[in-house]
């Protein structure tokens, strides 16, 4: 019994368990592609190698030669335009800081004004004080000089 459970089990998986076979097949198909497709792809490589050092060899120095003078160029244009551009702030910094000078002056002579009237209303209140204090020693003076005259002699 043993030998035909045996014999059964190795039926079943040969004609159910085909994973050997299709695994050895499946190994042969992808080396035979690598093989076809490497030697193509080697053979495009190898092309566009070619191609790149004869673009390099005839096509280099005059481009070279071209992009420098460009290069100049534009960089001569950008000096000049940044050298612009700072004359341009150059010019609004110095209309700033006159804008802000101005204002200061105003500012300024409207403090001085403003002192000036200040002055003039403490110049008057002095005066004012100075009148009354006056008014006070004429009225004391003068009332000494009739307590005076009464006490002298006929």
């Amino acid at each position: 019994m043993d030998k035909i459970a045996q014999d059964v089990g190795e039926i079943q998986s040969r004609l159910l368990d085909h994973r050997p076979v299709v695994g050895a097949e499946i190994r042969f198909f992808v080396t035979e592609f690598e093989e076809k497709r490497g030697h193509r792809e080697g053979r495009l490589l190898e092309n566009l190698d070619k191609l790149v050092l004869e673009t390099n060899e005839h096509m280099q120095p005059t481009h070279f030669e071209d992009i420098n003078k460009k290069l100049c160029v534009i960089t001569k244009k950008l000096e000049a335009a940044n050298h612009m551009a700072e004359r341009v702030q150059q010019r609004e910094l110095e209309s700033q800081q006159s804008a802000q000078l101005q204002a200061n002056m105003e500012c300024l002579k409207d403090e001085w004004a403003e002192f000036l009237k200040k002055q003039q209303r403490l110049k008057e209140e002095v005066d004012e004080e100075y009148a009354k204090a006056a008014e006070q020693l004429r009225m004391k003076y003068h009332e000494s000089e009739k307590g005076s005259t009464k006490f002298q002699p006929i």
